[in-house]
């Protein structure tokens, strides 16, 4: 693997005109060259790199750490760069585009021939996304292609929303990364399947299920049983293996919190440093060695935020075991428990 001193380039999001700052020039120099660099999304940190090059995408996988049968999500900053990408846009695609582009929604589409197969990882389809991030969008523009962009760390650690986390993990193995601040969704983008008749959702994020049903009808909207089968073949991004894994084994806890405190004195009392993911009303109740919110629990937008942040906190901490609060699956909670379940690699302890 490459060696690179990484670079952070500091650019303001609210700058006016950002094709022409230097340090974006300078991210897409290096694309131009079949390099790959991080940028800041409204969801997470990407690690970017031209779509139609079979040398940058190897790229990707090389420094993410990424099994190579896992597809990508192409970035774009401009509709027009679908010619060439897609083959072809059912109905219900344009009208998700009409209404959640640019934003933090994904969708797959049969792909054209301007687009590696790496990409893809051998499926006949692309997933496509518009970021609503002006410094993402600059980049874009100004690399001049499509740029493959999953999230910029270690394939199966928690996804990076700062600079500070890209750097943590990616240090040393890519060239720069654009520094553009926290990000805002906090967790990627939720990604669809359309026909003329249906949307079908292949991973839950900050588009919810009730926003698609609004745009495309109740009843039109399904959940494929693939996103918590990871015996299936991946049919988009972030189907597949155990994701977001703090360093700590993750347990989640479906109980009440007196039920969780017993789970934690009983760990504790054989030695052991243990840490609580909750929220800001509950972190006072909580005795442990590192107890870390997430967010306001009555309001799950900021867990979603905050959600990678908090599962790192706890590698900071050196605990030995991690247990987590569950969260009601509706809205954006389908898409936190998504994650939070992948972190735990599926192992959850249910109060009697």
């Amino acid at each position: 693997m490459k060696s690179f001193q990484t670079e952070r380039w500091t650019v303001d999001n609210f700058e006016e005109n950002l094709i022409k700052h230097p340090h974006v020039i300078q991210a897409s120099l290096w694309i131009k060259q079949n390099e790959v660099v991080a940028l800041p999304t409204e969801t997470v940190y990407g690690l970017a790199g031209n779509a139609q090059s079979d040398h940058a995408i190897a790229r990707i996988f090389e420094a993410k750490g990424r099994p190579s049968d896992n597809p990508l999500i192409v970035h774009i900053s401009d509709r027009k760069q679908l010619k060439g990408l897609v083959s072809s846009i059912p109905l219900n695609a344009q009208k998700l585009m009409d209404a959640f582009w640019p934003g933090p929604l994904t969708i797959v589409l049969p792909k054209g021939k301007d687009v590696s197969e790496k990409v893809t990882a051998g499926l006949s389809t692309v997933a496509v996304r518009m970021p609503n991030h002006a410094i993402a969008l600059a980049v874009i523009e100004a690399s001049g292609v499509p740029l493959a962009a999953p999230s910029a760390n270690l394939s199966g650690k928690p996804s990076p929303t700062t600079a500070n986390h890209v750097y943590e993990d990616l240090k040393g193995k890519i060239p720069g990364i654009v520094d553009g601040g926290s990000t805002g969704v906090g967790v990627e983008s939720t990604v669809v399947e359309c026909t003329d008749e249906t949307v079908t959702i292949l991973r839950p994020g900050g588009v919810t299920f009730e926003d698609l049903e609004h745009v495309v009808g109740t009843g039109n909207v399904m959940i494929d049983p693939g996103i918590q089968n990871e015996k299936l073949a991946p049919r988009s991004p972030g189907m597949k293996y155990t994701h977001y894994a703090p360093d700590a084994p993750f347990v989640l806890v479906d109980g009440s919190p007196d039920f969780l405190q017993q789970l934690v004195d009983k760990e504790r009392a054989a030695g052991k440093k243990i840490g609580i993911l909750t929220t800001d009303e509950r972190v006072d109740f909580y005795r442990a060695d590192c107890v870390i919110p997430a967010g306001r629990r009555e309001n799950p937008e900021t867990v979603a935020q905050h959600l990678y942040e908090a599962l790192r906190s706890f590698n900071e901490a050196s605990v030995d075991q991690i247990f987590g609060e569950v969260f009601p699956k509706t809205g954006v909670g389908v898409a936190i428990m998504n994650r939070l379940e992948k972190s735990a690699g599926g192992n959850i302890i249910k109060e009697q």
